[in-house]
């Protein structure tokens, strides 16, 4: 697996972000939606990268710095046509490594609680992170379950 480095100008790419938003317009109530679209995605906060094998667009995941310390995985996504083939847990690990690599000390991230978001806990479960209260500008919400990891 490839993953590089995204300006999000590709249609490929496009259009798996698009198909992470529908995802999670259907399985989220809209006040406890936090995926970003492609404009928010492209802020100078936020590294978006893509995975391939090949020619083919697999998977995608994006860090957001929060401070000189922590930073947040954000719009994480296997295509529909690669799961259950570990990309997530190859993607997932590829984050953690470059948030130790840029020095961070801490990586954080929202999901969703309900039954469609259950392999995605478990995956993060498997990786050491732990549920946690809300962190940067989150709020209690029964519809997001919060966590973390230090590095």
């Amino acid at each position: 697996m490839n993953i590089k480095i995204d300006d999000l100008t590709r249609s490929e790419v496009i259009e798996l972000v698009g198909e992470h938003l529908h995802s999670m317009a259907l399985n989220s109530q809209p006040e406890s939606n936090h995926a970003l679209n492609l404009e928010e995605l492209k802020q100078s906060d936020i590294t978006f990268w893509s995975a391939w094998e090949q020619e083919e667009l697999v998977g995608c995941g994006a860090l957001k710095e929060l401070s000189e310390q922590h930073v947040e995985i954000k719009s994480m996504r296997t295509s529909s046509l690669h799961l259950r083939k570990g990309v997530a847990k190859r993607l997932l690990e590829y984050l953690i490594e470059e948030a130790k690599r840029r020095g961070y000390s801490r990586i954080s991230l929202e999901t969703g609680p309900i039954d469609t978001f259950g392999p995605a806990l478990k995956l993060y479960e498997s990786f050491g992170f732990q549920h946690c209260k809300p962190f940067e500008d989150y709020t209690e919400d029964p519809n997001s379950v919060y966590m973390t990891k230090e590095l």
